[in-house]
């Protein structure tokens, strides 16, 4: 089943179960995809791993906004954002943690030799892939940053 496929399954089952955050989020989800489907010069099926980057997507901007909302003392509205966010994170793949971060980003400095922030793009470049979608990219270079000053 891809995941446009589980996309829909879950927003009828949340409809079904009269879950207003969940149908909302999944139904945003899916225009999200559909949107990415139609964009640029000829509409096509999005793979799996283009669903799960648009979905990733649409989780940095609710945690953007949440942030922002915070930022700006409105926490019901940062709550609503966060909320949507968990649903959306059960579509993603498991997030890394600080330490095995580290860990991806110490064996890509080892492996592009690189040494200070002039190396900082041959060593975003060789752990991107690695990370693929378990990260946020501002983590991930933040993570790179601190362990090429450190």
């Amino acid at each position: 089943m891809t995941s446009k496929q589980s996309l829909r399954e879950d927003m009828t089952a949340a409809m079904r179960a009269r879950d207003k955050v969940r149908t909302g989020t999944l139904r945003m989800a899916l225009a999200a995809v559909t949107n990415a489907e139609v964009a640029g010069k000829a509409a096509k099926e999005l793979t799996d791993d283009e669903v799960q980057q648009v979905i990733a997507k649409e989780a940095k901007k609710r945690r953007e906004a949440a942030q922002a909302y915070d930022d700006a003392g409105r926490t019901e509205l940062a709550d609503t954002e966060r909320a949507e966010l968990a649903v959306l994170e059960e579509y993603l793949p498991k997030q890394l943690s600080d330490d095995e971060l580290a860990t991806l980003v110490a064996d890509a400095i080892s492996e592009t030799g690189a040494s200070g922030m002039a190396g900082m793009g041959q060593v975003m470049k060789a752990v991107q892939p690695k990370v693929a979608g378990r990260a946020d990219g501002g983590r991930v270079a933040a993570a790179v940053k601190q362990a090429l000053q450190g």
